[in-house]
């Protein structure tokens, strides 16, 4: 049964000596909200938080594994620049060293890489997620949990389709490359995402 889940979270994410080295917060104001069985949130996640009720609170901890999967050196990758052009123009606005841009796989998923260097013949980016190697502890409640009716499911659905680069990159175009290393979705924060899933 697909569940309709609204909740509150505090994410912090801890490198391997424990140290808390990013939070992020989803507040009622601005709360977490998917719909379960549809992948838009973490599997661990979810199986945390779906059997809970109405006001109920949660506190655990994911390892990298459980979360968004170990970082990756070969993740890691050197484009030809010719690759980010738009209309025969390299896309400068856009390509720089610290920006976040959508990409796109050969099976049409959507997903953020880091551009750590730019220079004449190439683009280098970190495809691992940002949160790749560390332990994530969730604490939060639920503000509502019920199940999901069809015209809910089909709205959801549509969304999913639809959603384009979300969080804030601020472009109308995704860049498509092939390669063939295996992309980790991962939770929507805030109601919208880049990629697979959500906080």
């Amino acid at each position: 049964m697909n569940k309709i889940i609204v909740t509150t979270y505090k994410l912090e994410a801890l490198d391997n000596e424990g140290a808390v080295v990013a939070t992020e917060e989803a507040t009622e104001a601005q709360p977490f909200k998917f719909i379960s069985g549809m992948g838009f949130a973490l599997d661990a996640f979810e199986q945390h938080v779906e059997p809970l009720n109405e006001g109920d609170t949660f506190d655990f901890t994911l390892a990298p594994e459980e979360a968004y999967g170990q970082y990756d050196e070969t993740h890691v990758i050197d484009f030809p620049r010719e690759s980010f052009c738009v209309d025969g123009r390299f896309d400068d606005k856009q390509i720089y060293p610290g920006a976040n841009v959508p990409l796109v796989n050969e099976d049409g998923q959507r997903f953020l890489g880091h551009v750590l260097e730019v220079n004449e013949k190439t683009v280098r980016v970190d495809m691992n997620d940002t949160l790749a190697g560390k332990t994530i502890h969730f604490t939060g409640t639920v503000i509502l949990s019920r199940p999901a009716t069809n015209k809910e499911l089909e709205a959801f659905a549509n969304m999913l389709s639809e959603e384009e680069c979300g969080c804030g990159c601020g472009c109308d175009h995704d860049h498509e490359h092939h390669h063939d290393h295996e992309c980790h979705g991962h939770h929507h924060h805030n109601g919208h995402c880049c990629g697979k899933h959500a906080h």
